[in-house]
């Protein structure tokens, strides 16, 4: 038997219920309480110990008695699912204080995350036409500067006037394509004494109650319709034909256009002023036309008075002006300097000018634009007149026009005859178009002026240069000389491109010491100064360095004295074979860097010793007989009929035919066709001495090197390119001069592919060693890569492609 069964039997704990045992709450409830002072009962429905139920106490559910799975309230398995993929978790701020006041304020505000709440529509972000039909461009820049127009009208109530009980007001409704706004305007009318204009400005604008929260587009626009907008209704009468056409392609059917009702009071208006009649003459005078067509419009002549009859007299030069808006002349005097006139402001003042003038003095109001007639006098009734359409006792005054202006005539200036001599260019276009006149030659009435005395420069002093003493002749403050700053800033030294002229010179003496002392003299073509400097030789006696400091230096055989500058050295005198003269000495310039050669041949047009076209010209006029002489010296030198000759060769015959082909025009002729073969070095050997390079810094990274490749290689072609074969050598530190590296990656590829298989294979010295290299071998490619003296390739002239360049296809062949 058990222990439980065996305490079950025994009457001390029949009492006790052993479901209670693994209970672990034994909390108890509170039963009784004193209510309004009375003790009682008050927890009837409360459980027994630890939440258990009592005797005959009955438990209430929790939930409804229909099951789970059919209750509304419960989230959905899609809309757990959404719940769950959801990355955005903000709130909206819907509640606030507005005047210390809590309300809601943000009712149109999403939900969690920006998700719209149960019954919330979202507005649009943009127009409900968005798209083109072509292109998927925005509706910004598809409809930018394209709007809708509509005719319409709204009638207003006008309270407080019996004249008018309302109004109708015309207005535009503009609707803008690219955002769905809506823009009314209202044309202007004389004399309406309303503020018209802009009616409403561009805005988008809600639909009336109760789709407040809804804008207008382009679907509630229809014509012979009512629109409210702001609580005032339009009535759409007619649209332009842009706006049919678009509405045509939507496939939005118009309705027919209707009339505009008419205004009355306008109507009324209208009437009363069509009633009105003129019961007098009238006459109008519209000056407005000729001023708003003619307003700033001046022709100017150049004139003369001669008033040398006068005591004191002298001819006058005037400016006439004549205004073409209004028919007004003035005129100006020119005054030359140290007349001795007083200056005034104008000769005459702007006014139309009589012909006939001077005049008797007119009475006050004699001369007028209208006169009138006096019809009514009487003591009893006040004074009446009426306009005289006849002109009645008018005085007319005959005035200059632009017609009486000609050049050559004489304009009547109150009493003084002034000549018209010349007019500006405005003038002659205004004749030439208006009249046709195309004669304008002008008056000569002055004396070709005296040319001016040369002025005399001294001759040059000694002191300064020649350039800071001019300055002090052409001024009582003298300036220093200007330079050539735009010269300088193209010219001067910018990156690699170190814009110096170096030659090579030889120094032109009997001395036998200084027929071998070598210079290099420097051009600097930013301010065109030369530089000297001999290179030092050992054991020659002669101490090297800097011969002749940097400055500009003057052309030899010139007067030291004299008013006019020197010539300076320029570019041009520079070239190979030229002789200059620098401190007395002559130099003779025997050879040029390849920068100097590339430069000039560059700029051709400015070094003529460098252009081929001047070169070609002059051998082309060369004698019958030297082009044959020419000729056959080239089939002699070469036998095989290669089409290649020496260039030594080449250059002595072309010297010898004739003194004017310079040793520098030479020299690009031949460069032009010049042709160097290297000389073909075997395979074998070049393996050898690389493999004695690596076997001497004792490299053996062969494995991790062969890995490098095939990493880059990752069609697994065994081909790479060769800047990447470059690249993972350098990378490897692997020890070969960098010439020796590039020949053999040249011998190894195809095109601008290289094998990195066999060039491993040829640089390994462990699996495949190579025959010994004398040290002459290996110091062939220690420092710079240099041919012996049998090695050195001849530079050879194709002379067929020079032929054809200088006579044509028909003559390559030199036995022709």
């Amino acid at each position: 038997m058990s222990l439980l069964s065996h305490l079950t039997q025994h009457d001390c704990f029949k009492s006790i219920n052993f479901f209670q045992l693994p209970s672990d709450k034994y909390h108890k409830s509170q039963h009784f309480d004193y209510s309004n002072g009375v003790p009682m009962m008050v927890g009837n429905k409360k459980p027994g110990i630890g939440g258990q139920p009592l005797t005959g106490q009955k438990v209430k559910r929790k939930y409804f008695l229909y099951p789970i799975s059919q209750r509304s309230d419960m989230p959905t398995k899609a809309a757990i699912d959404k719940q769950i993929q959801m990355d955005k978790f903000h709130k909206s701020q819907h509640f606030d204080y507005t005047n210390g006041i809590p309300m809601m304020v943000g009712s149109i505000k999403p939900g969690i995350g920006g998700e719209p709440l149960k019954g919330q529509k979202a507005k649009p972000k943009q127009s409900v036409y968005p798209k083109a039909q072509c292109n998927d461009l925005p509706s910004w820049v598809t409809f930018n500067k394209q709007a809708l127009c509509f005719d319409a009208y709204f009638k207003e109530i006008v309270p407080y006037n019996q004249n008018e009980l309302y109004r109708i007001r015309k207005c535009k409704i503009y609707f803008y394509l690219e955002d769905d706004t809506i823009q009314v305007v209202e044309p202007k009318s004389k004399n309406s004494g309303m503020k018209q204009g802009v009616f409403i400005h561009r805005q988008k604008i809600p639909l009336p109650p109760p789709n407040t929260e809804e804008f207008y587009n382009i679907y509630h626009f229809n014509i012979n319709q009512e629109m409210e907008l702001f609580a005032r209704k339009f009535i759409i009468t007619d649209c332009d034909p842009f706006t049919r056409n678009f509405f045509t392609k939507l496939g939005v059917r118009l309705n027919d256009p209707v009339d505009i009702p008419d205004d009355p009071y306008s109507k009324v208006r209208q009437q009363a002023e069509d009633r009105i009649t003129s019961r007098r003459p009238y006459e109008r005078l519209d000056t407005m036309k000729q001023f708003m067509d003619h307003d700033r419009q001046v022709l100017r002549f150049y004139c003369l008075w001669d008033d040398s009859k006068a005591m004191f007299g002298d001819p006058r030069e005037l400016i006439l002006h004549y205004f073409l808006a209004d028919d007004t002349i003035e005129i100006h005097e020119v005054y030359p300097p140290n007349s001795g006139r007083d200056v005034l402001p104008k000769f005459l003042r702007r006014s139309k000018l009589p012909k006939n003038a001077p005049t008797q003095m007119r009475q006050p109001g004699e001369v007028t634009d209208r006169t009138l007639l006096n019809v009514l006098t009487s003591s009893n009734q006040a004074t009446h007149y009426i306009l005289d359409s006849l002109k009645t006792g008018a005085v007319h005054e005959e005035c200059y026009k632009d017609c009486d202006l000609m050049l050559g005539r004489e304009v009547n200036v109150w009493g003084r005859k002034v000549i018209l001599t010349e007019c500006d260019d405005f003038t002659k276009h205004h004749y030439r178009t208006k009249y046709g006149i195309e004669d304008f030659t002008p008056v000569q009435y002055k004396s070709p002026p005296v040319p001016k005395p040369a002025r005399l420069v001294p001759p040059y002093n000694g002191f300064g240069s020649e350039e800071d003493s001019l300055s002090s002749c052409q001024g009582l403050l003298p300036k220093p000389p200007r330079k050539d700053f735009c010269k300088f800033m193209e010219k001067d030294r910018c990156g690699l491109d170190s814009n110096v002229m170096s030659f090579n010179a030889k120094m032109v003496t009997t001395d036998e010491v200084d027929k071998e002392r070598v210079f290099v003299i420097s051009f600097f073509l930013s301010d065109d100064t030369i530089s000297v400097f001999e290179h030092p030789r050992k054991n020659s006696g002669v101490i090297g360095g800097k011969f002749l400091q940097r400055g500009r230096v003057k052309k030899p055989g010139q007067e030291l004295f004299k008013s006019k500058l020197s010539e300076y050295f320029t570019p041009q005198d520079l070239y190979v074979g030229a002789t200059l003269t620098l401190n007395n000495r002559d130099f003779l310039l025997v050879e040029a860097n390849e920068y100097t050669l590339n430069y000039m041949e560059q700029h051709a047009e400015e070094f003529p010793k460098a252009d081929l076209g001047r070169i070609f010209h002059k051998i082309r006029s060369y004698e019958e007989g030297r082009l044959s002489e020419m000729r056959n010296f080239l089939a002699e030198k070469d036998l095989t009929n290669s089409g290649y000759i020496g260039y030594e060769t080449l250059r002595d015959k072309l010297i010898s035919l004739d003194s004017e082909l310079t040793e520098h025009e030479v020299l690009v002729l031949c460069r032009c066709f010049l042709e160097q073969e290297k000389p073909q070095l075997e395979v074998d050997l070049l393996l050898a001495v690389a493999q004695d390079f690596l076997m001497k810094k004792s490299f053996q990274e062969f494995l991790g090197l062969s890995k490098a490749f095939s990493l880059q290689d990752k069609k697994r072609t065994n081909v790479l390119s060769l800047k990447e074969m470059v690249t993972i050598c350098k990378s490897c530190r692997l020890p070969l001069p960098e010439k020796l590296l590039n020949t053999l990656l040249d011998i190894f590829a195809e095109g601008d592919k290289v094998d990195y298989t066999a060039f491993l294979a040829g640089i390994n010295w462990e699996d495949n060693r190579s025959t010994a290299v004398t040290p002459k071998d290996t110091l062939q490619f220690a420092v710079n890569w240099r041919y012996d003296e049998d090695g050195i390739p001849e530079k050879k002239v194709n002379y067929f492609s020079l032929l054809r360049h200088i006579f044509g296809t028909e003559q390559i062949n030199p036995s022709a």
